[in-house]
């Protein structure tokens, strides 16, 4: 029999709520606190990153956080775990891109080399990524911003396109320099600057990482980086399975056994499923019980930093996986309740939110989400996000 320590998955929830600053009770100061506090903001929808901090928050407007990207540049955009682009603090940054912007940018440049490959107008794949990558560098060295667009105008050197299949049929062209930028951007060379649209679009401007950052990015070794970025998980998210782990870092199995050996991660029996415990970690000053919380609500918008925390969900999704997440593991528009996804909601054409409960709810968690969700609606005001990776449940919702 195991004599490891067991958390319950209403152990596990009570810490995600209040780490996660999901109590109103545990509200934040700013963005840069809530940044840190689930350690990286979900950015591949430009709304997604403001709704979150919205929801962890009290009288937060978006120009709060556009100050801290753009002005005093303490919060950063960079593609990094899973090729997904986050928001970070400067210290996150740097343990990030050391931990897997090599592993990244590898993959980045793997997948452009067989698609130019397949081209008969590049002779030497190889040496055209070396040599656009060059030109950007060179470009932006002396604090030049550019847009994407911008860049393969001056750049001739980056204005590489690839052409798949008949155009006349089902085929099409498909520019490269985009693919190069992000190539550079998970290795920590270029990084996004300023946006020039509003908050929930993205049109950002490039910018080379020292000049933005006012100096060079302290990177480590790989491995020095992996333990920093899964204390900082197991610090927001833990306790959490080394499946947990893998997948959210988008690594591999043998630097996430690496770092937890470093750490000292202490083996815990963590319930993942109703009634299913599998073994989990836990830093070793981190074993003492979270007191529970009160059932509270939130409404939280598409690939929120809590929805994507974590690869096994049952504990706090239930059987609600197949109408919240898209075939390829991407989270909609949530509602929860008591530390639980119980179901989606969507922006009505007039503006206001309908929630869409997938089960069953008490009144209090009803009157709590309506409430929550009005207040979103008066945030928004006259912003309509649409949702970048809809939810399943969403072709049952009528707007």
């Amino acid at each position: 029999m195991s004599t490891r320590l067991r958390v319950t998955a209403e152990q596990r929830r009570a810490r995600m709520l209040r780490r996660h600053l999901l109590t109103d009770a545990a509200r934040a100061d700013d963005a840069l606190e809530v940044a840190r506090a689930v350690v990286a903001l979900h950015a591949t929808c430009p709304p997604t990153v403001f709704m979150s901090v919205w929801a962890r928050t009290t009288g937060f407007v978006p120009d709060d956080l556009q100050a801290l990207l753009y002005e005093s540049r303490s919060l950063v955009k960079q593609l990094a775990m899973r090729r997904t682009v986050f928001v970070v603090d400067r210290s996150t940054l740097a343990d990030a891109v050391s931990a897997v912007g090599p592993r990244v940018a590898a993959s980045e440049r793997t997948n452009m080399l067989r698609d130019l490959r397949r081209s008969a107008d590049f002779a030497d794949p190889e040496g055209w990524i070396d040599t656009a990558r060059s030109a950007v560098v060179a470009e932006l060295s002396d604090g030049t911003l550019a847009s994407s667009s911008e860049l393969r105008a001056r750049l001739t050197e980056l204005d590489g396109v690839i052409v798949s299949g008949p155009l006349d049929t089902w085929g099409g062209s498909s520019p490269m320099g985009p693919r190069v930028l992000n190539m550079m951007s998970a290795a920590g060379d270029i990084v996004r600057g300023p946006n020039t649209a509003g908050w929930h679009v993205s049109r950002p401007r490039w910018s080379s990482m020292s000049s933005w950052l006012g100096a060079d990015l302290p990177l480590a070794d790989p491995e020095t980086g992996h333990r920093a970025m899964v204390e900082r998980w197991l610090r927001s998210f833990g306790p959490g399975t080394e499946t947990d782990i893998v997948w959210w870092l988008g690594s591999t199995k043998k630097a996430v056994r690496t770092a937890l050996a470093q750490l000292g991660a202490v083996e815990v029996d963590v319930e993942v499923d109703t009634g299913r415990f599998d073994v989990g970690y836990l830093l070793p000053d981190d074993l003492d019980p979270v007191e529970p919380v009160p059932p509270t609500g939130s409404v939280l918008p598409e690939l929120d930093p809590t929805t994507m925390g974590w690869k096994e969900r049952g504990w706090y999704l239930g059987e609600h996986g197949a109408a919240m997440f898209d075939r390829n593991g991407n989270g909609g528009q949530s509602i929860w309740w008591d530390g639980r996804i119980v179901g989606g909601w969507f922006l009505r054409a007039d503006g206001s939110i309908g929630l869409h409960p997938l089960e069953k709810l008490p009144r209090a968690a009803i009157k709590d989400l309506t409430t929550r969700a009005d207040a979103l609606a008066a945030w928004l005001g006259e912003v309509r996000p649409k949702p970048g990776y809809p939810a399943p449940f969403m072709r049952d919702t009528v707007a």
